[in-house]
């Protein structure tokens, strides 16, 4: 590996200046024997390859950090992808300690057909669809049908507290009823 130091030098030299060349020919030297270290670190095939993708990203943007007088290039190149190994382990560690183990019965999807994930997920759009509805009608009659329906107000009720003629509050009622009905029957659900 000694008589490749001056072309591995120049190669780092030029990775400081961008030279994507330069880069594949680096990647290309040195990989297979750095892929080897990260494996004798990490000790999985997978980790060892992400360990060496992020040294290299680390090599192309810092390469101009690379002092000759300081070690050789292989050298440098070691530590930078020892550097990421450890830090791999560590992450790993961290990972594993803060992991809980899954409650099974927390994870027990429920017997009742309308707890599927199915069902959930029908009913949400149902919502969804009706709140879509209830948004076309005007505001008074979306307000009319609230009360009546969600408040469980009668028509003389919705009149005293929306401040409006009875026979207006029955039209809101009736005509907002009818508007919800065939909005809901054109989405594909039942108005009963």
């Amino acid at each position: 590996m000694n008589e490749r130091q001056p072309e591995l030098a120049h190669l780092l030299g030029r990775v400081a200046l961008r030279d994507a060349a330069a880069f594949r020919v680096l990647y290309q030297r040195t990989s297979a024997h750095l892929l080897g270290l990260a494996m004798g670190i990490v000790g999985r095939q997978d980790r060892a390859e992400d360990v060496l993708q992020e040294a290299f990203m680390n090599v192309w943007y810092g390469a101009a950090g690379y002092r000759a007088d300081v070690a050789s290039p292989m050298t440098w190149l070691i530590n930078v992808v020892r550097n990421k190994a450890i830090d791999k382990l560590r992450v790993g560690k961290a990972e594993r300690a803060a992991t809980v183990p899954l409650d099974d019965e927390a994870m027990a999807l429920p017997d009742a057909p309308e707890r599927q994930p199915q069902a959930l997920i029908d009913e949400s759009l149902k919502r969804a669809r009706i709140d879509a509805c209830m948004a076309d009608l005007g505001a008074a009659q979306r307000q009319a049908i609230a009360l009546a329906y969600y408040q469980g107000l009668v028509h003389t009720e919705i009149a005293e507290a929306l401040g409006a003629p009875l026979g207006t509050v029955k039209a809101w009622v009736r005509r907002g009823l009818d508007r919800l009905k065939s909005c809901l029957e054109q989405a594909g659900l039942s108005a009963a």
